[in-house]
């Protein structure tokens, strides 16, 4: 009798384990699928912001319009732009806003640029040296 009772217990608690690691598992599986969705979801989210540039001396302007993949984003490029230039483009998720003044001519530009969502500049950027610093790039809002 001892030993039925070693027995039932045993396997009561075996059964208990594998409950718990198959309960476990399908836990693990359910948070994937949600963190997955959620990604998916923040990735393609899209959202709209505004770029501005302005001052002297700019020969293009080149900036993330939305084409492309999110981690590559297609640059659109607007040459002789007249200024002051602003363009309202619509992104998506994880995609970053950028905008690039080129002045061809060294020491010919005196400008400032600006990504602006949702009313808020998110990033500014002055002077001639943000011109080889790359001009204006800002992380995503909507992950950031």
């Amino acid at each position: 009798m001892n030993r039925t009772t070693r027995t039932t217990r045993t396997t009561r608690a075996l059964a208990v384990a594998v409950l718990v690691l198959g309960l476990g598992a399908c836990s693990a599986e359910s948070v994937n699928k949600a963190v997955g969705k959620a990604v998916d979801t923040t990735v393609n989210e899209p959202y709209e912001i505004t770029y501005e540039v302005t001052g002297t001396g700019v020969d293009e302007i080149m900036f993330h319009g939305g084409g492309g993949e999110a981690m590559e984003p297609e640059l659109e490029t607007v040459t002789k732009p007249a200024l002051p230039w602003k363009k309202t483009v619509t992104l998506r998720g994880i995609m970053p806003p950028a905008v690039t003044p080129v002045a061809l001519e060294a020491g010919g530009a005196d400008v400032t640029c600006s990504i602006t969502y949702k009313g808020e500049v998110i990033k500014e950027a002055k002077g001639e040296g943000m011109l080889t610093a790359g001009g204006c790039v800002a992380v995503s809002p909507v992950v950031g």
